[in-house]
């Protein structure tokens, strides 16, 4: 117990509260200033942590080699580099593309796949005695760190170990059988269809979450007006899940903008650049090339590609 100076007793309100803090500190504390005063160590660590190394990255864009201010040239070159866009390439040829359209690509195949999947698995698993477990099982490629979850993809396409081509045997179609990730034109779509079973745990927990807050009164008033599961589903179901559905779309875009340890695991982004992607391009510019301009410009480009993706959730989700 700490004592005070002197004897003029607690200030009103500081014994209740248990305030041991100096007199003339608290004599300038208000209701309105308390949540201020809790939050402050978590906003100097998101100063700390975030706000300075933002900043510092987006000066860093636009400078040259000698930190002389350069305005868009940064950006022009990232943009101009086949690595980052290469429509000479796309779509006649096989990839490399460049990241960007991996990206892209990454997001049209791995959202629409990992979403749909999940929710159908959610509305199975739904019926199902012991749910719980079937959805643990799912879940595991969400619980392994990512770097293992590459080094698995890499030998579930593999010629001689790989699930894939063990399946393509028995199917009599030997003639298919190699390793995935080792040629330019099949190497960018063996992650992404990979990375599915990585992220599919994410969807289902969030919409097996969802269908329990849909009233079953609804279902059984749909079952007496005589409505299909097609017309239950299409009026009840995803009308219900609406909300979960703009947070599962908006953070798979997400981590699917920003997806890094598994290219770099598996492929390291070839062969001969077949599966870069940014967040990659990024890390050999930075690290590899030592070029912290043309590599700030490029993490500038994400972020600001994934603030579209966070302004239109939070409108969303403002809407609903």
């Amino acid at each position: 117990m700490i004592h005070k100076a002197n004897d003029d007793g607690p200030l009103p309100g500081e014994g209740q509260r248990g305030y041991l803090l100096p007199r003339s500190f608290v004599s300038k504390l208000s209701p309105e200033r308390e949540p201020f005063w809790f939050a402050v160590p978590a906003l100097l660590l998101i100063f700390v942590a975030v706000v300075l190394p933002s900043a510092s990255t987006l000066v860093l864009a636009f400078q040259g080699p000698n930190h002389e201010f350069v305005g868009l040239a940064n950006f022009r070159d990232v943009l101009t580099d086949p690595e980052t866009l290469n429509l000479s390439r796309f779509p006649g040829h096989s990839p490399p593309w460049g990241a960007l359209i991996h990206n892209a690509l990454w997001i049209l195949i791995h959202l629409p796949a990992s979403v749909g999947l999940g929710l159908l698995l959610a509305l199975l698993f739904r019926e199902v005695p012991g749910n719980q477990i079937l959805r643990l099982f799912v879940y595991l490629g969400m619980i392994l760190p990512m770097v293992i979850g590459g080094v698995l993809i890499r030998f579930l396409f593999d010629e001689n170990a790989g699930i894939l081509n063990g399946a393509l045997e028995l199917l009599g179609r030997s003639d298919l059988v190699r390793t995935w990730t080792a040629y330019p034109e099949t190497a960018l779509f063996a992650l992404i269809l990979g990375s599915v079973w990585l992220w599919v745990g994410f969807p289902l927990v969030l919409f097996s979450s969802g269908l329990t807050t849909i009233p079953r009164e609804l279902y059984e008033a749909a079952d007496i007006d005589g409505a299909g599961t097609w017309a239950k589903f299409r009026h009840i179901t995803l009308p219900g899940l609406a909300p979960v559905t703009s947070v599962v779309v908006a953070m798979t875009i997400l981590w699917e903008l920003k997806i890094f340890d598994i290219v770099y695991v598996a492929t390291q982004g070839g062969p001969g650049g077949a599966s870069l992607v940014l967040a990659l391009q990024m890390y050999f510019a930075a690290f590899r090339a030592l070029d912290t301009p043309h590599a700030s410009a490029i993490a500038t480009i994400l972020t600001l590609l994934a603030l579209l993706v966070g302004i239109r959730f939070v409108r969303t989700a403002k809407g609903a």
